[in-house]
């Protein structure tokens, strides 16, 4: 099994793309890329802690590529606004890939300047590729909340 973490928004809507992709094992959403130990939903929502909301990946890499995983990303959220996603705005809403290994930032980098040449989006990507650091699960309440609550998603379309 590998791990893979990335920051696309809202992390519900994105939880479940990733949950219901074959070949993923287990998602939790949280928060990573700040400087405070323990974040709760309320610290990152004040935009001072430095964290991304983000979804932790669990998947097996022979049913499921990373770069598939990449394709499910870039798929599902517009990567060229900087801290938002639709009606979110704030730093916690911004588009990164944390990666946990050298393949893994080569891939999202190359992804990127693959995309960026053939003009996929209208506008540069302004996607952050980090290293992972601590992933700090969310509250209970928020994993899986989509689910739980019998909806498929609360997506918004990538403008392209």
């Amino acid at each position: 099994m590998e791990t893979a973490t990335f920051a696309a928004g809202c992390f519900w809507g994105v939880e479940e793309i990733f949950r219901t992709t074959p070949g993923v094992i287990d998602t939790k959403v949280g928060y990573t890329g700040g400087t405070t130990k323990d974040p709760t939903y309320q610290d990152v929502c004040t935009g001072e802690t430095g964290h991304a909301e983000a979804v932790q990946i669990t998947y097996d890499p022979e049913k499921v590529s990373y770069e598939k995983l990449l394709q499910i990303f870039w798929n599902n959220h517009n990567p060229t606004t900087r801290n938002m996603q639709g009606p979110d705005i704030g730093t916690q809403y911004r588009s990164a890939i944390f990666t946990h290994n050298a393949a893994q930032e080569a891939e999202a980098n190359n992804s990127i300047s693959a995309l960026d040449k053939a003009k996929i989006f209208h506008r540069p990507i302004v996607t952050q590729v980090l290293p992972a650091l601590t992933f700090y699960p969310a509250e209970d309440y928020h994993q899986k909340y989509l689910m739980k609550r019998g909806m498929g998603s609360c997506h918004i379309s990538p403008t392209k």
